[in-house]
C-alpha cells in the first residue's frame, strides 16, 4: 500500500514533487523539502485554489500584505488563486513533507 512518508527521496538540491492524484479540477502531490525555498524575489501566483498541509518538518510561507507563518507537522492553509506566496524557509536537518491539494478550474 502506498504510503506518503516511506520511502521519502534523500536530500537533493530541489525539491521533489510527487503527483499522487491528477483528476478535472483536481491535483495532489507530495513535496519533499530539504532547506530549499522560493527563490528570492520569485512569488506562486496561481489562477487556482491550493490547500496544503504539513506532514513532517517545518516551513516559514510568506503571504503577500500578512507577513510570515510558521508551519509545523499537522499544520494547514488554503492559499486561494491569485494570492501571491512563497516559502521563505524550510527545515534543513529533517525532510519537510507538504500535502498539497490544487483545484479549481484552471488545474
Amino acid at each position: 500500500m502506498p504510503n506518503l512518508l516511506s520511502p521519502l527521496p534523500s536530500r537533493a538540491v530541489d525539491e521533489v514533487f510527487t503527483e499522487l492524484l491528477n483528476r478535472p479540477g483536481v491535483r495532489v502531490e507530495r513535496i519533499v523539502s530539504w532547506g530549499q525555498s522560493t527563490p528570492e524575489g520569485e512569488w506562486y501566483d496561481q489562477s487556482w485554489d491550493e490547500w496544503v498541509v504539513l506532514l513532517t518538518g517545518s516551513a516559514g510561507l510568506l503571504i503577500e500584505g500578512q507577513g510570515e507563518t510558521v508551519l509545523g507537522p499537522g499544520d494547514h492553509i488554503l492559499l486561494p488563486a491569485r494570492l501571491r506566496h512563497r516559502v521563505i524557509w524550510t527545515d534543513d536537518r529533517e525532510p519537510t513533507v507538504w500535502l498539497a491539494v490544487h483545484f479549481g478550474r484552471d488545474v
